[in-house]
Order: structure tokens, then sequence, then C-alpha cells
């Protein structure tokens, strides 16, 4: 591949990762969606991105923990805006709790989310019930509207897509 493809393609790559974070940092929250005995379970969470990783904090005896442990896959949406245009930002992944302490301390003392976890484990990261989320994304489709009413498709990004080429 040419030095001029390749420089092309990693700055649109850059540019659409850095949408997907500005989206997900405008709207805060993100609806999750976990599987509980065949079923589909929704709640709010509020995660974080680290470049391509997203973490979520929750309590490690929670529903959604639980789940998670079960069944791995996983998907978020994210809504950002009250008016139009509105970004619609969705990602599927696989979930898997982080263990180690260390990684547990630096997310921990990061500030990566939007929310002090003091408030909520005011232990710290070495809090018994504080469960640490890591999702290995693997599709993320970044729309608004009304862009996808008038035929606009979404912009799309897909771990398998990565090892053939980036968006």
């Amino acid at each position: 591949m040419a030095a001029a493809s390749k420089e092309a393609m990693e700055s649109r790559r850059e540019t659409f990762w850095t949408k997907v974070h500005t989206v997900a940092k405008r709207a805060g929250r993100a609806y999750l969606a976990t599987v509980d005995a065949g079923r589909p379970r929704v709640r709010v969470v509020f995660p974080a991105f680290e470049e391509r990783n997203l973490w979520i904090a929750t309590k490690r005896n929670s529903a959604k923990a639980r789940q998670i442990e079960r069944e791995p896959n996983i998907a978020l949406f994210w809504e950002a805006g009250n008016s139009r245009p509105i970004s619609h930002l969705t990602v599927d992944g696989i979930a898997r709790f982080v263990d180690d302490s260390s990684e547990k301390e630096r997310v921990f003392g990061a500030k990566l989310f939007g929310y002090d976890l003091m408030e909520f484990w005011p232990g710290g990261p070495q809090s018994a019930d504080f469960g640490l989320i890591l999702v290995t994304v693997q599709r993320v489709e970044l729309g608004s509207q009304p862009g996808m009413w008038q035929g606009q498709r979404p912009e799309v990004w897909s771990s398998a897509m990565s090892r053939r080429k980036e968006v």
C-alpha cells in the first residue's frame, strides 16, 4: 500500500474515532443491552472510552454483572442531542471483568468517566463491590437524524473490517 494511501486511511480512522468519542461524551449515558435467560435486558450506564477501549464501572454483584458473566456479548446505544441533527452511536462488543488490581487502580484514577467513581465506591478501586468491565469493541455504527431518514448510511467500523481495511 502506498504511503499516501496509508496516511489517508489513518486520517479517516482517526476522524471516525474522534467523532465516536465526541458523541459518546456528549450523550453521557448509554443504554446497555445484555441477555438474561435468553431475554434481552436494557439499562442505563455511563461508560467511558479510552482510545478504542470501552469501560463500564458497576457493582460486582449487580444483575448486569451476573448477566455479563454468563453471556459476554453486549450492545450499547447512545443518542446525543435534543434537536436535529441527533447522533446515534451503537457499539457491539464482548465484555469481561478486569480483576487485575493495578489496572483497576489505573482506570479508577484516570478520571475517564463523566462522574466521580468515589461517589459510588468511597473505598476506591479496592472496594469489594467495585466491578470494572472492559468491552472489546467489535462493531461501531455512527449515524444521525435526519440523515438516516434521507437515505444517508451510517459510518461503520468493525474489527473484521479493520483487519482488511479501516474506515
